[in-house]
């Protein structure tokens, strides 16, 4: 067929000149455009030439029956492969069936690599409706069709007049579609050149982008707000979002269904209405979104091609409201949701490498989820126990002004405070359990009950205290209770102390005097051993009461703050009110501890009024 092959480097020739001509000349488009368009035809023309030629072509004698469309095949091959301009062949659901070196040069992807995808997931969202119109018109009419548009893949994104026309290839059941891919705006790689996504230096690149995400990620999740609120998400989705895809969803299993928890969108495209329906969207109509949770490992989809994965909004399946190109979809934690990233038309698609990466950031969410939840229910647990441990308002004593101040420590303590009413008058208890956390909190609650519940029928509390010792010793929990309780009748106080530190009682002149304090802590014994004193309080004299976490508060130097330091402050106080005393007091414990509170702290004031 030399005619035909002599035409063939006649029209290489006439197109090089034209992509010579748009180099050269590119504010004026229009006049190359018109000649290109006049070579898509004269192309389509030599196709159509060859294959009749292809068609007439004597058969040798003894040949098999299909032996004569086996070479005419073979030779539409071999003219198919040499062709100057990007050729595809589709079938009639627009998938790929073969595609020219040229057309692989111009969209950057490896030979071959398009056959059998769908080719419509490389058009412009906003045309593959037109596009599959004019598919099925050049199949059903067989009149060529030709229309404009944009194909994108592998980041590459070219404006291109694509040409289609009806095939009959030799062998194949079904009629096929041509399509001639035209390039308006063209997008070269240098002849032998290595892609750029396939060079070492990208490969690098991208490997160096992936590890920084992971430490961006780490450091993030490990941050204690991430713990102290839920934010640790939003923050994940955020950061994917601005580096890594166009749209990143969190869909989190709460009482076993999927729930949509987070939806970051573009920042650069006016979305917000399509963002509201990808957000009120059900992800238990996802099939990617089930199908990650049911196997508990990750999906990547190169190239979207069932539209519908992702479930469907108002405007459709969700994909193709958002222009999706490509997706990614992997675990939270084990089983504890779904992490799914999307891109649109025009940027690299995700790849395998992309899965394994993001594989790890979704067990690293998942860890920071449920340790935030973990430590939600501790923050909870502790907060009942600090309220069960101090009261929220101090109530009106007559004859008396109260004050105190409650300092939780580091961790969950056991010191507590409280005032309430008694028989003929009102009580106070305060003291702490030897020892922190959880355990230590609920001892102390418990002995803080059993003293008001208790003083109900008591009029002693010296008496009370040796029954809540009981009930202690009983319980058996090892921990054992420095306490003191005082029962206020007029200007009577009677005190009971149990190896508690003792009450400072701050005079008008300035004077500090401490009580006997004294006696053995609850739980040690069954038999208490306490400290009983009577106490007169005038108007104007105040009674401090304190923790043992206040005088053990040590400076930087190791140093306790000690009964000294806080008789020097009382002193001070003479003649104050009782909130300003508890303030002077924490006022200088902080300066000394230089805000550091290691145990809790507790004072509390009566002054005679």
């Amino acid at each position: 067929m030399p005619d035909f092959e002599h035409a063939l480097d006649a029209l290489a020739g006439r197109v090089s000149s034209l992509r010579a001509a748009r180099a050269a000349y590119p504010a004026d488009l229009a006049p190359t455009l018109d000649a290109a368009l006049a070579e898509l035809d004269t192309a389509a023309e030599l196709l159509a030439e060859a294959r009749e030629q292809l068609r007439k072509s004597p058969k040798r004698a003894g040949a098999k029956r299909d032996g004569g469309a086996q070479r005419e095949l073979k030779l539409l091959r071999q003219v198919f492969r040499a062709f100057p301009v990007p050729v595809i062949v589709l079938d009639g659901g627009g998938v790929v069936r073969r595609i020219n070196p040229e057309t692989s040069r111009m969209l950057g992807s490896p030979d071959g690599y398009l056959v059998g995808r769908s080719f419509p997931l490389l058009v412009d969202v906003s045309r593959r409706a037109a596009f599959r119109s004019h598919l099925t018109s050049a199949l059903q009419t067989g009149q060529p069709s030709a229309f404009e548009t944009r194909l994108a893949h592998q980041g590459r994104t070219h404006t291109v007049q694509l040409a289609m026309t009806r095939l009959t290839m030799p062998g194949e059941p079904q009629q096929m579609v041509a399509a001639i891919v035209l390039p308006i705006e063209v997008q070269v790689a240098e002849p032998g050149a290595r892609r750029p996504e396939q060079s070492d230096g990208a490969l690098l690149l991208a490997a160096a982008k992936r590890q920084d995400l992971l430490v961006k990620m780490a450091t993030l999740l490990l941050d204690e707000e991430a713990l102290r609120r839920p934010v640790a998400l939003p923050r994940a989705t955020r950061l994917l979002a601005a580096e890594w895809a166009d749209w990143v969803i969190a869909d989190v299993v709460r009482d076993g269904v999927p729930r949509r928890s987070a939806v970051m969108a573009p920042k650069d495209q006016p979305l917000g209405e399509l963002a509201r329906q990808v957000e009120s969207a059900d992800p238990a109509t996802s099939h990617v979104v089930l199908q990650v949770l049911d196997r508990g490992s990750g999906v990547v989809h190169e190239m979207v091609e069932d539209e519908t994965l992702l479930g469907f909004c108002a405007d459709g399946p969700v994909l193709t409201a958002m222009g999706a190109s490509s997706l990614l979809s992997v675990p939270i934690g084990s089983g504890d949701g779904v992490l799914t990233l999307v891109r649109t038309n025009g940027r690299q698609p995700f790849a395998l490498a992309d899965l394994a990466v993001m594989q790890e950031v979704g067990l690293q969410l998942g860890l920071a989820v449920r340790a935030q939840s973990s430590f939600q229910s501790r923050s909870r647990a502790a907060d009942a126990l600090s309220a069960s441990v101090a009261p929220r308002n101090l109530p009106d004593i007559p004859g008396y002004e109260a004050a105190a101040v409650y300092h939780p420590g580091s961790s969950v303590g056991a010191e507590f405070y409280d005032v309430f009413p008694v028989a003929g008058g009102w009580g106070f208890a305060l003291g702490g359990a030897a020892g922190k956390g959880e355990e230590a909190a609920s001892v102390t609650a418990m002995v803080r009950g059993g003293l008001r519940a208790l003083s109900v029928w008591e009029s002693d509390p010296d008496l009370v205290m040796r029954r809540v010792n009981e009930a202690l010793v009983a319980q058996g929990s090892g921990l054992f209770v420095m306490a003191v309780a005082g029962f206020v009748q007029g200007r009577t106080i009677r005190l009971s102390s149990a190896g508690h530190h003792p009450a400072a009682r701050v005079r008008n002149d300035g004077t500090v005097r401490f009580v006997a304090g004294g006696g053995v802590p609850l739980g040690i014994a069954r038999e208490a051993e306490t400290q009983v004193e009577t106490l007169t309080v005038p108007v104007g004299e105040t009674l401090v009461l304190y923790s043992e976490g206040l005088v053990s508060s040590r400076n930087a130097r190791g140093e306790p703050y000690g009964d000294e330091r806080l008789a020097d402050v009382l002193g001070r106080c003479a003649g104050q009110s009782p909130s300003t005393v508890v303030k002077a007091v924490e006022a200088d414990r902080h300066a000394f501890s230089e805000g550091q509170v290691w145990d809790e702290i507790v004072v509390l004031a009566l002054r005679g009024v």
